[in-house]
């Protein structure tokens, strides 16, 4: 599915986009400052969560409530390599039911199993943005 949006469009896309998703697991491929952590505050948002969403940069993992359930936010920007990831304990948390929101996920590719969503994000304009989603099995 791909989609150009609008930025301020971004909360209908987000609606959109968990109505088409597959999976919990939902990976984001994109350049910086794309709007990636601005994509994930709309589906955050869309999901129930009435938190405040901010990146994970420094923190790695960001947790936000749900309605009756939980979101882990991460940026794995700052992961060197798979070996970082295990040290603050990756594996519970992509072994849990919750859902998962990872930005720069080719730092962990290796770990990632199951069935994922991917969301590529691009600039097209100044103001609007081409979404593609696909579902995987790994």
């Amino acid at each position: 599915m791909e989609i150009t949006y609008k930025l301020n469009d971004v909360e209908a896309v987000a609606q959109q986009l968990i109505k088409h998703v597959k999976s919990k697991t939902l990976l984001f491929y994109g350049d910086m400052g794309v709007g990636k952590t601005t994509l994930i505050s709309a589906i955050v948002k869309a999901l129930g969560s009435k938190d405040d969403v901010s990146s994970p940069t420094f923190s790695i993992v960001n947790e936000y409530k749900a309605k009756d359930d939980a979101i882990y936010h991460f940026d794995m920007y700052r992961i060197q390599d798979v070996e970082e990831a295990y040290n603050f304990g990756i594996e519970d948390y992509l072994n849990s039911d919750y859902w998962k929101l990872i930005e720069w996920p080719a730092r962990i590719e290796d770990l990632l199993f199951g069935n994922y969503d991917t969301i590529k994000l691009e600039i097209r304009t100044r103001n609007s943005r081409i979404v593609v989603l696909e579902a995987y099995t790994k």
